[in-house]
């Protein structure tokens, strides 16, 4: 691997044996991946699968129990502001101050990690996440819809090399969902590295490039979208969910 930090770094995110424990029980067992600059996995699994751990551990929020992770050459446990300010994190929670306004909170975030023309880039983003015209009222008076908005913002205000989306299309109608794609496939941005949890089989085979499930804190599959049996992983992924096909 390059050295961290240079335009060489070729590999985005590499996780080798993560395992997180709670007692005597392994939310993540051993669980290995590894995704070059701009690749697309979606991790599927169903509930309590440790999809909401991996993105947990992928964000540094929670420290692995074993293993390793480095972003873009940096290791976590080394360097976790450097992760850090490489990744861009959309979780269940939005990680939003209720009383501040969407504009002031991506101006609040966005400070913290001392960007260049931090206005310029806010506008930009409220307009690109349809936000703008309701930018100076309260996170706490907008919609769950509007707040996951605004939190897509905030999770690209830094520029992340990195981003890590845990379920994100909770509460987006269906043209907000096709924001998320353009988002997620580099059209409304440049590309990036992207790593997300879904239920959603079909939304997983649409967006990403490559799928993984998760059951029972193992990676039990991997394959490229194009090069799968897809109703052999429908099929499958139907009964490890318990659900009818």
């Amino acid at each position: 691997m390059a050295d961290p930090g240079t335009d060489d770094v070729d590999t985005a995110v590499e996780v080798q044996g993560i395992t997180k424990r709670y007692g005597a029980q392994a939310a993540l067992d051993q669980v290995d991946l590894c995704l070059g600059c701009n690749e697309r996995l979606a991790v599927l699994g169903p509930n309590g699968a440790g999809k909401t751990t991996l993105i947990a551990v992928l964000a540094t929020l929670v420290r692995p129990s074993a293993g390793t992770l480095r972003v873009m050459g940096f290791d976590s446990a080394d360097a976790p502001n450097e992760v850090r300010r490489r990744i861009g994190v959309v979780a269940h929670q939005t990680y939003l101050y209720e009383e501040l306004s969407a504009r002031e909170n991506l101006l609040f975030y966005g400070r913290l990690y001392g960007m260049p023309d931090l206005e310029a880039r806010v506008e930009m983003l409220l307009k690109l996440v349809d936000i703008y015209p309701r930018r100076h009222e309260q996170i706490a008076n907008l919609s769950r819809g509007m707040q996951q908005r605004v939190a897509l913002a905030r999770a690209l205000v830094h520029d992340p090399d990195v981003l890590l989306l845990d379920e994100p299309d909770t509460g987006l109608d269906q043209a907000h969902l096709d924001l998320l794609a353009s988002l997620v496939q580099g059209r409304a941005i440049p590309a990036r590295t992207v790593i997300l949890t879904t239920h959603n089989l079909d939304r997983a085979l649409e967006l990403c490039g490559r799928v993984a499930v998760l059951a029972q804190g193992r990676l039990v599959y991997q394959a490229a979208s194009a090069a799968l049996d897809r109703a052999a992983l429908r099929d499958a992924y139907h009964r490890l969910a318990g659900a009818a096909p």
